[in-house]
């Protein structure tokens, strides 16, 4: 019985070892100049550059030495941001323009624009099609568009407001519908919606991120809970309680982890998938108030949000009854999240 005991504790001290091995913390701050607001970002992992949404310019940071290299200017309102890795282009949805730029992913220098809807937000480039796919939220449609070539391939109406795209690499694409709190699946090839699948009980759906190896859908939606979908059936399998103020989320297939980065309370709440249908919240590891949105790069599995201070709110007005605080001078920067060695 003492080997058994002795034994037991091992154990029970090793899995707590390798729990603790997880944990993440705030490894730096990148600052950025500039006090306009954001939106997404997007890691190149095969690149080793980080792209930043940042007002009217999108801001390149190098993955490894954490630093600002440069920056892609002149547009207007930038959303989302997307790669081509193997075409050597890069894709920005300027949602104040309602265009989609391209950009060469090495020099970075403009290669032209293309008409989308009206304000691009969410953007996606699907491997199987070779598309990009630009996602309109005030149009409420998809702009589909020839990544080699850059020409439109055609539109598809998605019935309300798309948020985060996500593709599974073998012929399907998957985005929240916001105000109809729905996942719509839609073949890249066709442009048809195939189906459109419920999220109750989850409200305004937000960031999406997916396992495609597992066939599981990860939507965080604004009621803090995140649904776990079958990304073949629409079948809810899991809800997993998240924190307030979710827009992004992120899945590290090597980690087998899903992050949920919540702007309203400063935290990042990290869960273990234990099995595809069984989820579990390993840690919630404070980040700081406004980093809501987030990129993972796969090679080191660190974490990047934007993030800045902001003042006091304005007092609401008919006009204006929920005011946007103002960001302080000087505090835009991006937040590294690294796990434990």
């Amino acid at each position: 019985m003492r080997s058994f005991n002795l034994a037991l504790a091992l154990v029970v001290v090793g899995w707590s070892i390798a729990l603790n091995a997880q944990s993440y913390k705030i490894a730096n701050r990148i600052p950025i100049p500039g006090d306009t607001g954001w939106d997404y970002m997007f890691a190149d992992s095969a690149n080793r550059q980080l792209y930043v949404s940042h007002g009217g310019d999108v801001e390149i940071v190098d993955l490894d030495s954490q630093k600002p290299i440069g920056k892609i200017t002149g547009m207007n309102r930038i959303h989302g941001i997307a790669a081509a890795d193997d075409l050597n282009r890069g894709f920005i949805c300027d949602g104040g323009d309602n265009t989609v730029v391209i950009f060469d992913l090495k020099s970075h220098s403009v290669l032209g624009k293309v008409k989308a809807g009206t304000n691009p937000d969410g953007i996606v480039f699907d491997p199987a099609s070779k598309r990009v796919f630009a996602f309109n939220g005030r149009s409420e449609n998809m702009t589909a568009i020839d990544a080699a070539s850059g020409n439109v391939a055609g539109t598809a109406d998605l019935g309300g407001r798309p948020e985060f795209p996500v593709s599974d690499g073998k012929g399907k694409i998957y985005a929240n519908i916001a105000d109809k709190n729905e996942i719509v699946q839609i073949n890249p090839a066709t442009l048809n919606v195939e189906n459109r699948w419920p999220l109750a009980p989850c409200e305004g759906p937000s960031g999406l991120a997916i396992d495609a190896s597992s066939r599981r859908l990860f939507s965080v939606c604004r009621n803090q809970k995140m649904m776990v979908v079958d990304a073949d059936s629409g079948k809810i399998v899991a809800i997993v309680p998240i924190g307030n103020g979710a827009d992004a989320a992120s899945f590290d297939a090597e980690k087998k982890l899903v992050f949920s980065p919540n702007g309203r309370d400063g935290t990042l709440t990290v869960i273990r998938e234990d099995s595809p249908d069984k989820y579990s919240v390993l840690e919630t590891v404070p980040t700081e108030k406004s980093a809501r949105t987030m990129a993972l790069d796969v090679k080191t599995h660190n974490l990047f949000f934007s993030s800045a201070q902001f003042g006091p709110a304005p007092t609401p007005t008919v006009e204006n009854p929920r005011p946007w605080p103002k960001i302080v001078p000087g505090t835009f920067h991006v937040l590294v999240v690294s796990p434990g060695r």
